[in-house]
């Protein structure tokens, strides 16, 4: 009989990354359908915590896809107030790697942009910032143009982004630490930066 103990694996301690959802319904199945695919990816060495706004519930809601990100995501929270949950104090204590916010409303973008931290998600951005952790954004109203989203129903609505929602997301581009990216699917590269190949 052999005396030699069984060899253990050390489990591998995750990375976290916080996920913050707008209350913005252009492409948001897009962004649900990228996210559940890098969090499949990316299953062995990142836990994606999900933080929704007051106003993406409802949205999830209205899409129907509250019930798609509950089974994807373990840890989905929605917002209380600007601090509750207490992302803002988690971001600064760097209990994530970085911020994502995505899909970025234009009223998000704006008070981001502002420096005005009166929800969970501005508040978060705000405070990772002070502590030098990046925020990336996804804004729906990336540039000044007219646009088609697709509603739930599946027939198009037509809407003009306005210059003054475009220049929110310029004023991000040049602020340190927000990495502000046009479509969904560059989110993949993000992860790819962070945590390697999948």
């Amino acid at each position: 009989m052999s005396s030699e103990k069984p060899e253990v694996k050390a489990e591998v301690k995750k990375k976290k990354v916080a996920w913050g959802i707008s209350g913005a319904g252009d492409k948001i199945d897009e962004f649900v359908s990228v996210m559940k695919d890098i969090n499949k990816e990316y299953a062995d060495k990142v836990e994606i915590q999900v933080f929704e706004s007051k106003a993406a519930e409802t949205v999830l809601k209205y899409y129907g896809l509250e019930a798609a990100i509950k089974q994807s995501f373990p840890k989905v929270t929605v917002e209380v107030n600007a601090n509750s949950p207490f992302l803002a104090a988690w971001m600064q204590m760097r209990k994530f790697e970085f911020l994502l916010i995505a899909p970025g409303s234009s009223n998000t973008v704006a008070k981001i942009s502002l420096g005005i931290g009166d929800t969970m998600l501005t508040n978060a951005a705000s405070m990772s910032l002070k502590a030098f952790v990046p925020v990336y954004i996804v804004p729906v109203d990336f540039e000044a143009k007219t646009v088609y989203t697709k509603l739930p129903n599946g027939k198009d609505m037509k809407l003009r982004i306005r210059k003054e929602d475009a220049e929110n997301v310029r004023k991000l581009e040049r602020m340190d630490d927000v990495h502000v990216f046009s479509e969904p699917r560059m989110i993949r590269d993000v992860f790819k930066e962070w945590f390697g190949e999948a």
